[in-house]
């Protein structure tokens, strides 16, 4: 390292990302030394007191029957005519066969007698829902093949019609705007706390909500409904009993993008579930944080205010007529597994996360997301860990790329200015082992450079999120279908954008379909364009173009 600059030694880890798909100890990696991470006290994440929800204490544990009856179809010597066509794995692909053997093929079934049905819902699906309402302390529960996105659509066209104002936050996910162009609904959007040291979008509070119903009434009008994102992607949780108390005053039902929360309320430590506080209808990945397969989620719903039979129809219309059994089984053994043991099913999780904090928060130059950053918010979940870089003169880039060629380490999130690992029941110590050892390693490389800090990196330059001048002139339903034409982006100043643009970070979109584009607007993206930051949702990637309504 004598003699390099920082640029010229960051320049030596520039190459191409490889996944391994393979064990590696951290003594295979040359760090015989290293020692598990340092046993600290618990930390708190939130500023209160949390109680594990009380359904789950007296919860009595049931055998997946789901689970159950699809063991049983698949050991039956039957002659078989019936989908699909591989025909229990007779007639399998056979790289496939290589990929994951002849076992899940036996189990691909399609909606057999003595499996149940999604519509009509009954048989061994039915009583696999029950048992995850039970568990999750739902009125009612309806698996989903579709993922939270199915799961959005739904609550939303269920509590929506057309002309109906839906307040939400600027950084729901893509779902919910796909759900405005479904249902009809017009968006009152509340644009959350923004942190520009860390790049990173936070919930909405209590207030917002309040101000943006207050705006409503002056207009003469009310929402249909809320909706809010809790935990947002980087485990920012808000204040969601406060909210649906402001809420339900007025008769208006809460939904809740709870993709990221599943885990919610299975340990004294975690925030509270949305359900336990109250939430009409919460969605939750049940793959993300539990051990379903990827995809497969649930919808849930309490309280009174929500259609349940809109709900059903509504699920009717988007979930696939012939869902996937190895799906819903999937799902009904994460409900299995969490309720034999639900107060403790998270101890060891909780642990590995409470030491990985208490070693990387001795790490000089490594910075870790918590109070105070976002003080508005009532709890951060604990299995996410956001890390920056900054100190080191390190985007979030720069340090994913070298943690993954010395140590192999995959995060979730990769931002300009961080990264974001997930803590599950599956993380184990040796892989926590190996992040300590990689972020020790970037500490020890980049401290003596940090006089060499090229400021690029710090800040990235970007002015203000531009929302001070929203402008609807369509709604995002009339603009989807609205004809287009494509034209420089430089030329659109004035037009009616046709499409989402959504730069990365903060993941909150900057121009939706059926919105002016504005100076201040397009003087943003351009920056995040000189910049490469990841822009979703524009058909032309590269910004040079984009849609516009006519």
């Amino acid at each position: 390292m004598l003699g390099l600059t920082k640029n010229q030694y960051l320049s030596h880890f520039r190459r191409s990302r490889v996944f391994v798909c393979q064990e590696t100890n951290i003594s295979e990696a040359g760090k015989d030394d290293i020692k598990s991470p340092i046993q600290g006290s618990s930390a708190e994440v939130t500023k209160g007191n949390i109680s594990i929800l009380n359904s789950q204490t007296a919860y009595q544990y049931t055998p997946p029957p789901l689970v159950s009856a699809l063991e049983a179809a698949a050991i039956q010597k039957a002659a078989t005519f019936h989908f699909p066509g591989h025909n229990r794995g007779r007639a399998a692909p056979s790289s496939l066969i290589r990929l994951i053997g002849m076992r899940p093929f036996l189990y691909d079934l399609g909606e057999l007698p003595e499996l149940g049905s999604f519509f009509p819902l009954e048989g061994p699906i039915m009583e696999a829902q029950k048992e995850a309402a039970k568990l999750f302390g739902s009125s009612e529960t309806w698996f989903l093949v579709g993922g939270t996105t199915c799961g959005i659509q739904a609550a939303i066209m269920a509590t929506c019609s057309p002309g109906d104002t839906l307040i939400l936050p600027r950084n729901s996910h893509m779902s919910a705007i796909s759900a405005m162009i479904l249902s009809g609904a017009l968006p009152h959007y509340i644009f959350p706390e923004y942190d520009s040291d860390w790049e990173v979008a936070g919930g909405v509070t209590p207030s917002q909500i309040e101000k943006a119903v207050k705006e409503l009434e002056t207009k003469g009008t009310k929402a249909a409904a809320v909706f809010v994102t809790s935990p947002t992607y980087h485990g920012i949780c808000s204040d969601l009993s406060a909210i649906c108390h402001l809420c339900h005053s007025y008769g208006t039902p809460v939904i809740v993008d709870e993709a990221h929360g599943a885990h919610l309320g299975f340990h004294p430590q975690m925030p509270k579930s949305a359900l336990q506080q109250g939430a009409d209808l919460v969605v939750q990945s049940t793959h993300k944080v539990l051990c379903s397969l990827t995809q497969s989620s649930m919808l849930h719903i309490s309280g009174s205010i929500v259609n349940r039979e809109r709900i059903r129809r509504c699920l009717q219309i988007l979930q696939s007529t012939s869902p996937s059994m190895l799906l819903l089984a999937s799902l009904d053994a994460a409900r299995a597994q969490i309720s034999k043991n639900p107060e403790t099913i998270f101890n060891e999780a909780m642990e590995l996360s409470t030491e990985a904090k208490s070693s990387i928060e001795k790490i000089p130059g490594i910075s870790l997301l918590d109070f105070p950053s976002f003080s508005s918010f009532p709890a951060i979940d604990p299995m996410r860990l956001t890390l920056g870089f900054w100190k080191l003169g390190l985007s979030g880039y720069e340090a994913d790329e070298i943690l993954s060629r010395d140590q192999k380490v995959i995060p979730e999130i990769v931002g300009t200015r961080s990264i974001t690992i997930v803590i599950s029941m599956g993380t184990c110590r040796d892989h926590l082992l190996r992040l300590v050892a990689g972020l020790k390693q970037l500490s020890e490389a980049f401290l003596p450079f940090l006089g060499e800090v090229d400021d690029g990196v710090i800040n990235s330059g970007q002015e203000p999120l531009p929302f001070t001048n929203v402008s609807v002139q369509l709604s995002v339903r009339d603009a989807f279908f609205a004809s287009k034409r494509r034209v420089n982006i430089r030329e659109s100043l004035g037009e009616i954008c046709g499409e989402l643009i959504c730069p990365y970070p903060p993941g909150t979109p900057v121009l939706c379909p059926g919105e002016i584009i504005t100076e201040e607007a397009l003087d943003y993206l351009l920056g995040v364009r000189v910049n490469f930051g990841l822009i979703a949702g524009p058909s032309d990637p590269t910004l040079s173009s984009i849609f516009v309504c006519e």
